[in-house]
């Protein structure tokens, strides 16, 4: 693999011509300060020192709520542990699972926990909460000297691009994305040496391969039913291969028509194709995500959509020889880029609540999570990248991990990362999502999907309620 710095250098030259997504300034900035609870209530603030420079009040009290999934919340722990010696508390520590129900009352209520993993398929509206004023903006953090260098900012210890995915419209940082995701279709590179078969190129030579696969009495393609934005990790990124960043960019900016192009007609029949064929596990559609991810590593289906996290989440089932690999964007020898071009981004967003009782020391357990020895031992354990430059160096990788850290090396500046899902959480996951449901268990067409997307676009797009964004 080669040196972080060497990936950081192609993430930036990606953001340079316009792949990795940076928004640009909205009517967000002005709601989020005239709207939520404009009553300053009393925090916990310590001593700024240059071992202290966010001013955490030694023994004060600290609530973090975590999302219990793929990563679990050991790692959060460890950092917890180098807190509480370091400022002479206890953290109190809730590992859970459906964030939004268990936290919507509390921020609701005014009493929200100081910091959050905001993340699972039940997680709160990031974008919302911005809007609202009910999020710290992180910049602090980001400015405050770094926990290994005191001479360096935390800024510039993350990767290019990490900071860019936590704004919502505006310079604010409203989430620090820990970890670093390498997004697509997933398979065992032991069942296709086996098999003889080759990681496809195009969706035709897919297509083709798909039904060697079905021939031998294993299902092509899985997906989780429950959470059908899964597949989204792939759509997404085959329309951004296929029309460019133009093309990627309209969908998210909800430009009129931004579903109507060849791009995304040609990806959206494949899909149609996939339905049609009978290329799909049977079941699917009523799967969670680790049902689909468990049939899968069991050999009942070759290839699932996901990010990097599944080689944790899916470890209790996946063999020891599975030998997992991610593969490039598919597409077509006619798309705007190049074979080799795949999805990345930083992703498992944290949070820290502006009603919180100690907002400073929400940031400063974040702090701690950006050494490089908290970041060592998660990449280590969990076997996913962090947001944290050169952490993972010196370090033997799992296949997974090797896998996605080869093809984002490969990648170079063909890395996209569409904003829909982050921008627009219930148009992508429940709105969008429904009608990727829907398509892939047959019961509508490509055309319908693309004229029924476009008109959840538009009613977005004129929806005052909802804070919008666009790409520079």
């Amino acid at each position: 693999m080669g040196s972080e710095l060497n990936r950081r250098d192609l993430v930036k030259r990606a953001m340079a011509v316009g792949l990795v997504a940076v928004p640009s300034a909205s009517f967000l900035t002005a709601c989020a300060s005239d709207s939520g609870d404009k009553t300053d209530k009393p925090k916990e603030t310590g001593t700024v020192s240059a071992k202290n420079p966010l001013g955490v009040k030694e023994g004060a009290p600290l609530e973090a709520f975590i999302f219990k999934g793929g990563f679990g919340d050991d790692y959060v722990k460890n950092a917890e542990t180098a807190y509480n010696t370091t400022y002479k508390t206890t953290v109190k520590h809730t590992g859970t699972q459906a964030l939004g129900p268990k936290l919507q009352p509390r921020f609701a209520g005014g009493s929200p926990p100081d910091v959050m993993d905001n993340s699972g398929a039940d997680n709160l509206d990031t974008a919302a909460l911005a809007k609202q004023g009910k999020l710290v903006d992180l910049t602090p953090l980001l400015e405050a000297a770094s926990f290994d260098d005191p001479a360096k900012k935390v800024r510039d210890t993350l990767i290019a691009g990490t900071i860019e995915q936590g704004q919502y419209g505006g310079k604010e940082v409203y989430a620090l994305n820990y970890a670093f995701t390498v997004y697509g279709t997933w398979y065992s590179n032991k069942l296709f040496k086996e098999k003889g078969w080759t990681y496809p190129q195009t969706l035709t030579e897919q297509l083709a391969l798909f039904e060697k696969i079905k021939a031998a009495g294993i299902a092509p393609y899985t997906y989780p039913g429950k959470y059908p934005y899964y597949v989204h990790f792939d759509i997404f990124a085959q329309i951004a291969k296929a029309g460019g960043v133009e093309g990627i960019n309209a969908i998210d900016n909800l430009e009129p028509k931004a579903f109507q192009t060849d791009a995304v007609k040609g990806v959206i029949a494949y899909y149609e194709e996939l339905a049609a064929k009978g290329y799909i596990l049977q079941g699917s559609e009523g799967k969670t995500h680790i049902q689909a991810q468990t049939d899968w590593t069991k050999g009942k289906a070759a290839f699932i959509p996901n990010g990097s996290w599944v080689e944790n989440e899916a470890a209790p089932t996946m063999p020891k020889d599975f030998d997992l690999a991610v593969g490039p964007i598919q597409g077509a020898a006619s798309d705007k880029l190049p074979y080799g071009a795949i999805r990345a981004a930083a992703g498992e967003p944290f949070i820290v609540a502006k009603d919180g009782k100690n907002p400073a020391g929400g940031m400063e357990l974040l702090r701690i999570m950006l050494s490089k020895a908290q970041a060592k031992a998660f990449t280590e354990s969990l076997k996913s990248l962090t947001a944290v430059a050169g952490a993972e160096e010196g370090l033997t990788l799992t296949p997974g991990l090797a896998s996605a850290s080869a093809g984002l090396k490969a990648a170079a500046a063909n890395v996209v990362n569409p904003r829909l899902g982050d921008w627009y959480k219930k148009l992508n996951e429940e709105t969008i999502g429904n009608l990727t449901l829907d398509l892939l268990s047959g019961k509508i067409k490509a055309a319908e999907w693309i004229t029924k997307a476009q008109a959840a676009s538009d009613a977005t797009a004129k929806d005052s309620s909802v804070p919008k964004f666009k790409h520079a």
